[in-house]
Parts: C-alpha cells; sequence; structure tokens
C-alpha cells in the first residue's frame, strides 16, 4: 500500500498537479540546495580572503578550472541519467528506470576515480595551465589535492545521486542531501582556513570542500539503503547487467552537459592565463567575481535541474501541453532573478567585492569585471533551462551545439581579439557576448521543434 501510495502521488506531481504548483515543488528544493552549494563555495573564497593574502586566493581560482572537470563527469551521467530515469517513469518503465540508476552510480564512481589517479599524476602541468605561477602553485596544489585527489568520488557522487532522486520526484530529500553537505562544509570551513585554528588556509578550504561532500554522499547512500522498498532508486549490481542496453542513451543525452562543463574550463583556463598576465591583484579579482557571478548561475542551474523531471516525463509522455507550460514558468522565474541580480551587482559592486577581501587593488579589479560580466546574466538565465529542456526531450543535437558555442567554439577567439582591443578589460566581455549568441541559437532550435509539433 505505501509503494502505491508513493507511485500515486508522483504520478500526480507530474501529471495532474496544477502546473504552478508541480514546478515550484521541484524547482524550489533544488534552487535551495544551489544556493546552498553557492553559499559554501563563497564560504571558501571569503574566509581565504580574510587571510589577506592574493597568493590563498589564487590559489582556489586557478584549481577551480581543474574541480569543473569532476562537475563535467557528474553531469555526463547525472543529467543523462535523470532525464532517461524520468522518461522511463513517464513511460511506466520502472524496471528500466532502476537500471538506468544503478548503470549511472558505478559508472560515475570508476570514472571519478579514474580522474583523481590522472589529475594526481597531472597536477603539474594541469595547474600551470590554469594560471597558476612559481609563486602560486604549491598553494594550488595543496587546495586541488583535497578537493580533486582526495574529495573527486565525493563530488561527483554527491551531485549524480542528487540528480537520479530529484528525477524520482523527491525534489526535497535531493535538496536536504546537498544542503546538509553544505552546512558542514560551512561549519568547517573557519576551523581549517583561519589562524586562530588550524590555519591551513586554502588547503583546509579543499579538506571542508573533501569532507562536505563525502558527508552528502553518505546521506544519500543511506537513504537508498533505508527506502529501498518504496524507491526506484537502487545502486545493487545486479542492474549492471543492462549496461550495454541504456548506456548509450545514458551518455548521449549527458554529453553536452559534460562538454560544455569541460569546455568552460578551456574557457576559464584561457580567461585566466590572460588576466594571470597582469598583477597578482587582478587575479584575485577575478577569482572574487567568478563567485560572485554564480548566484544567478546556480539559481537557473537550481531552476533547470528542477526542471527537468517534469519535462522529460511528460515529454515521454506524450503531455507537449504540461511539458511546454512548465517550462515557460520555470523559465520565468528564472529569468526575473537574474534582473535582480544585475541591478544590484550594478550598484553594489565594490561592497560586494569588499565582503571577500580588504585589498584596495583587488576590491578595484574586482568590481569592474563584475559590472561587465553580469550582463550575461540575463541571456544565461534562458539559456541554460533551453538546453536542458533539449535534454529533456531527448534532443541531443540541439543540446550539444548550444552548450559547444556557450563554451569553447566562440569565447577563445574571442578573448584574443578583445584582449587586444581593450587589453584586461576586453576579456570579461566575452561571456556577455557569447550568452547573447547562444540564446539566438537555442530560441531558433526551440521554434523549429514546436513547429514541427
Amino acid at each position: 500500500m505505501v509503494n502505491m501510495t508513493k507511485a500515486a502521488d508522483k504520478s500526480y506531481l507530474f501529471e495532474q498537479m496544477p502546473i504552478k504548483g508541480a514546478v515550484l515543488r521541484q524547482i524550489i528544493p533544488s534552487i535551495f540546495s544551489q544556493m546552498i552549494v553557492l553559499i559554501y563555495n563563497l564560504a571558501d573564497t571569503y574566509f581565504v580572503g580574510k587571510l589577506n593574502a592574493p597568493v590563498q586566493t589564487v590559489a582556489v581560482t586557478v584549481s577551480y578550472s581543474a574541480f569543473l572537470m569532476l562537475t563535467a563527469i557528474s553531469n555526463l551521467f547525472a543529467v543523462g541519467g535523470a532525464s532517461l530515469l524520468a522518461r522511463s517513469l513517464g513511460q511506466k518503465n520502472e524496471e528500466k528506470a532502476r537500471s538506468v540508476s544503478a548503470i549511472v552510480f558505478w559508472c560515475g564512481l570508476v570514472c571519478a576515480i579514474l580522474f583523481s589517479l590522472l589529475f594526481w599524476c597531472l597536477a603539474s602541468p594541469v595547474l600551470h595551465l590554469c594560471g597558476a605561477t612559481a609563486e602560486t602553485y604549491a598553494a594550488a596544489f595543496r587546495y586541488a589535492k583535497w578537493v580533486i585527489i582526495v574529495g573527486g568520488a565525493g563530488t561527483i557522487l554527491n551531485v549524480l545521486l542528487a540528480n537520479l532522486i530529484r528525477a524520482e520526484g523527491n525534489a526535497v530529500i535531493a535538496a536536504v542531501g546537498v544542503s546538509f553537505g553544505g552546512f558542514v562544509n560551512i561549519i568547517l570551513d573557519p576551523l581549517f582556513i583561519l589562524p586562530q585554528f588550524s590555519g591551513l588556509g586554502a588547503e583546509g578550504a579543499g579538506m571542508a570542500t573533501a569532507i562536505s561532500n563525502l558527508a552528502a554522499t553518505l546521506f544519500f547512500l543511506a537513504y537508498i539503503c533505508i527506502k529501498k522498498k518504496s524507491t526506484i532508486i537502487t545502486i545493487s549490481p545486479k542492474y549492471l547487467k543492462d549496461t550495454p542496453k541504456y548506456i548509450g542513451g545514458i551518455i548521449s543525452i549527458g554529453i553536452p552537459s559534460a562538454v560544455q562543463y569541460a569546455l568552460t574550463v578551456v574557457s576559464v583556463s584561457a580567461l585566466s592565463k590572460f588576466v594571470s598576465g597582469y598583477e597578482t591583484a587582478a587575479v584575485a579579482g577575478l577569482g572574487i567575481v567568478k563567485k560572485l557571478d554564480q548566484l544567478p548561475l546556480y539559481f537557473s542551474i537550481g531552476a533547470a535541474n528542477g526542471l527537468l523531471p517534469l519535462l522529460a516525463y511528460n515529454y515521454s509522455s506524450g503531455n507537449q501541453k504540461r511539458r511546454h507550460a512548465s517550462f515557460r514558468f520555470g523559465t520565468a522565474i528564472s529569468f526575473g532573478f537574474s534582473i535582480l541580480c544585475l541591478v544590484c551587482y550594478e550598484a553594489f559592486a565594490p561592497v560586494l567585492a569588499g565582503l571577500f577581501m580588504k585589498d584596495t587593488a583587488t576590491i578595484a579589479y574586482s568590481s569592474t569585471f563584475l559590472r561587465i560580466m553580469v550582463v550575461a546574466m540575463p541571456m544565461m538565465s534562458l539559456c541554460y533551462p533551453m538546453i536542458i529542456q533539449f535534454q529533456a526531450m531527448g534532443k541531443v543535437k540541439e543540446s550539444l551545439v548550444c552548450s559547444v558555442l556557450r563554451k569553447g567554439v566562440l569565447d577563445i577567439p574571442l578573448l584574443f581579439l578583445m584582449n587586444g582591443l581593450i587589453p584586461l578589460y576586453g576579456c570579461m566581455a566575452v561571456q556577455p557576448i557569447v550568452d547573447s549568441i547562444s540564446l539566438v541559437v537555442a530560441l531558433y532550435f526551440y521554434r523549429k521543434i514546436l513547429s514541427m509539433g
């Protein structure tokens, strides 16, 4: 009876609940969990910045590009798995959904271990490529050692399991797990970073992040174990026998997200490399801005991730009207928040930058950088959910083209061009240009899909 009640409740959420209620029930917990992730990312920069040592802040900044590769791997399986799982539920095929969840978990774990080992072997060239110098490499490696080598598996599985649980319709549980890890990180940061406690600096921030992601992963595994009779999410190896049947569908849908994050590594690394040619305060300023401009980004990611199960379920069940209405409402929320951020960032850039560091030169750089880069946020808030919708619908070509346009194809050549035209500050204008072009292409694809019925 319990299982039937739960199944009926999820069917009601996906099929019959008023659209605004269903969208809010999915995206509010997802946005909340993304905000917690953002807060603990900001906490790293905030507490490291309290040391008033630009080298320590730069260590976190240059390691961020390598850390994004973990996100790329997690999204390869998390987004592809969540989309296929939700579409399986829309087709009333729970056995397929179970197989997908097990395949995604074990593939994610294996890839996490392999990536951590690879980074361990290539840490020096990778970090130098990301902008580390002779002055900052040692601190950058100490941070990356914990975040990537030790904590890589926790980072990937945390994101992966949250997406699977959300795809089943349990957005609140996904949010609780991610938030739990975030709170652990926030508590540990000052204890591990500040000199009045352990005084480990950037290395302490890396330790806190690794422990928090492991804590969130253990929470999700405990949930799956306790609720094994009422959830379709499983990590049982017996379902791996279906790997040849479903792995192609998982990876093909996940590739656009993975490619986008992987190319983000190239893009952010290139930007950091350009900026590292100037003074250290400019690099530290960029690090602060890359944290601040994540607020509207993470909000949009949360909204899009919350929407994905609704979109995929209704697409596979044939209810295109409900899918389209859900998408429009969710995207309107994302866009509205980005406009609010644009106004606040433009008005209070120096104040916000000063929260992280009191160095005058760093604040001056980060304030100007922020005011330029935040112009991209309204376009991004529409473009990212659009890409997620293509993935929910199984539209590989459309999602891949838009993902590649956002990162990799346009921004690298534009960095050379804009830096030549307006040294240093021209680099910050690249993202608004790229996101505007990507949005136009995404809207073209979507209108074409709608016209085809």
